[in-house]
């Protein structure tokens, strides 16, 4: 069993030293083959050269310093398309995974209604202090796009969205939907990919148990009124930030009647930080 390990990263030497050590201590079985794929969009601290020195089996490419994590994995997925593969792991650079979590990603129970069917298997992270961070969420409204997080210690259990933190692809899938969508630059790109999964007919499972570390770091610096209306708006509209347009383009795509609602949520967080956050917590 062959599988493409895909990554991206930019400037971020020691962390992602620190996934691909995780990577190769793995308890695999002895028929699982691993190759890794990684996109480095320019990185200047020397991340690149070091992932040629450790892992000299990794294939290494480069980016042109504006891919971000969608361009650069779609970079990675790319490369690594029609070599055969019957798995690919998306993997964030940042994740470093336990022992036991590709093993655990390989053996989900995904038979539905006597049918043997692929699934999107999703690995659950958690921070230092045990909370987790990243991993699958259920859509419990499509008008209201309300959405709650599913973990469990025990069972694989069905999601609609999936964090690309930890995720292992069948090839079938990707043969039928193609790979991540050029639409989106940074985030978005893998819930926007479960989503089409489930739209087409395929599972979307989160394993069970944690299976990595990551810490959460996305910026949320839209609430903080000290930050002025100028860098509010560059904020809204930036792909590592709320990502306006793609985010628009996504609730389009897939919650058409809750886009009135994101649209003013957008605006409304931005220009009223402080109002926003009042009536958040009063909801």
């Amino acid at each position: 069993m062959k599988i493409a390990v895909l990554l991206t990263t930019f400037n971020r030497k020691q962390k992602t030293l620190a996934c691909l050590n995780s990577l190769s201590r793995q308890k695999l079985p002895e028929n699982v083959v691993l190759d890794i794929h990684l996109t480095d969009d320019s990185s200047s601290d020397g991340t690149a050269e070091a992932v040629k020195y450790y892992y000299p089996e990794a294939n290494v490419y480069q980016g042109n310093g504006s891919l971000f994590w969608a361009g650069g994995m779609r970079n990675s997925w790319h490369r690594a398309l029609g070599k055969g593969y019957d798995y690919f792991l998306l993997l964030n650079d940042d994740t470093v995974l336990t022992e036991t979590a590709l093993t655990t990603l390989l053996s989900p129970d995904v038979s539905s209604g006597g049918q043997h069917t692929a699934a999107i298997c999703i690995g659950s992270t958690a921070d230092t202090e045990g909370r987790i961070t990243y991993g699958g969420r259920k859509v419990k409204s499509k008008i209201f796009m309300n959405s709650v997080r599913v973990y469990s210690e025990t069972d694989y259990s069905d999601c609609d969205l999936g964090n690309a933190n930890i995720m292992l692809v069948p090839s079938a899938i990707v043969r039928k939907i193609g790979i991540l969508a050029n639409d989106f630059t940074h985030g978005i790109a893998d819930y926007d990919f479960t989503l089409k999964a489930k739209e087409a007919g395929f599972r979307v499972l989160v394993a069970p148990g944690i299976l990595g570390m990551c810490i959460h770091d996305h910026d949320k610096n839209w609430k903080s009124s000290e930050v002025s209306l100028r860098d509010r708006i560059n904020y809204l509209k930036s792909p590592k930030g709320l990502a306006y347009n793609e985010y628009l383009t996504f609730i389009r795509s897939h919650f058409p009647f809750y886009y009135p609602s994101a649209f003013f949520k957008l605006w409304m967080k931005t220009l009223c930080p402080v109002l926003w956050d009042k009536l958040k917590k009063q909801g």
